[in-house]
């Protein structure tokens, strides 16, 4: 399990913008928010780095 933190997701919309960023790279990957913490925790076949471009691309850089 990857966990990132994310410092610009402060709200529910934000979150939903992180968890559909996540889906389109992996359908099957299972996503944990702690909205107040600003985290996601992330299982998925993709590797790191992926993952990170994908929430980058988001508009969500992981600190």
């Amino acid at each position: 399990m990857h966990e990132f933190h994310l410092p610009e997701m402060t709200c529910g919309h934000c979150a939903s913008k992180v968890s559909i960023a996540l889906k389109r790279l992996d359908a099957a990957c299972d996503i944990q928010l702690d909205l107040p913490q600003r985290k996601v925790h992330v299982r998925s076949d993709e590797d790191r780095a992926t993952l990170i471009d994908a929430l980058s691309e988001a508009g969500y850089p992981p600190a």
